[in-house]
């Protein structure tokens, strides 16, 4: 279960995000109404069904397999389910995968990306315990297959086969934190993650909600909309922007824009 905490001073949200430890991910949100939704079930909203996601995700799959090579330029193609999902959600197709970072302040940058003051909203950043979600991922599966004898340290080693002939193939009743081996540069400029449901049919709040894990850390911090220009103040000061993290023009547009949002709110 998320446990849910309000910030209203900046010195109390850098205090609590430097509190979280290691082996934790994150995801900022600009409007802290949203949860923890993939694309994919955004995209269905009151469509979604269990049939119409697998219908969905084999479509799209499969249409971006066949086409990817009329539209790819220099880049490498992807070698395993995984990594494809990966370069679709890169460019935008609706997937099951969710987008965290390991740290928490480039999630309050992407809290703030398409954040906009005349909503009139807090904003939030959602921090999982990616060590204990794994590990009561890990042992459910061994309660299902005995002869699953996977750790995480060996689950690094090669996350595309296990999330392919394991995860994926027995459609378990899992969240499933992982990225592909072959990292695209801007995941790696974001400290990239996955955050996933190991059964597609099923959402990403059913298995948050789940009893497996019900002991698991699982924070919503919801940041008052009053912090929105010192928490720009705060990135622009540790050089995280647009620019650090997309690398390309497009993110010069977007950091440029950004800027004169928060000078003209």
């Amino acid at each position: 279960m998320i446990v849910e905490e309000h910030i209203n001073t900046i010195e109390q949200l850098i205090r609590r995000l430097n509190e979280f430890p290691n082996n934790f991910v994150y995801r900022g949100h600009s409007d802290s109404n949203w949860q923890l939704d993939s694309t994919l079930e955004r995209v269905l909203g009151s469509k979604w069904s269990a049939e119409n996601a697998r219908k969905f995700e084999d479509r799209s799959l499969s249409t971006f397999i066949s086409k990817y090579h009329i539209y790819n330029g220099v880049e490498h193609t992807p070698t395993s389910k995984l990594c494809w999902l990966s370069v679709m959600q890169h460019y935008g197709t609706p997937t099951r995968l969710i987008d965290f970072s390991e740290s928490p302040y480039i999630a309050l940058y992407f809290a703030l990306e398409t954040y906009s003051p005349l909503n009139n909203a807090d904003f939030s950043i959602f921090a999982l315990d990616y060590s204990s979600i794994m590990e009561q991922s890990i042992r459910h599966i061994k309660t299902k297959d005995s002869g699953f004898l996977e750790t995480r340290s060996s689950i690094s080693n090669d996350p595309d086969k296990i999330f392919e002939e394991v995860v994926d193939r027995f459609a378990y009743d899992i969240l499933w934190v992982t990225e592909p081996l072959e990292l695209n540069a801007r995941i790696d400029r974001q400290s990239g993650t996955f955050l996933l449901s190991g059964n597609r049919e099923k959402t990403i709040d059913s298995i948050i909600n789940s009893s497996i894990y019900e002991n698991c850390a699982m924070h919503k911090i919801t940041i008052d909309k009053s912090l929105y220009k010192n928490c720009y103040a705060l990135l622009r000061k540790m050089s995280i922007n647009s620019k650090s993290i997309y690398g390309d023009l497009a993110g010069l547009a977007r950091s440029i824009r950004m800027e004169l949002q928060t000078y003209t709110s």
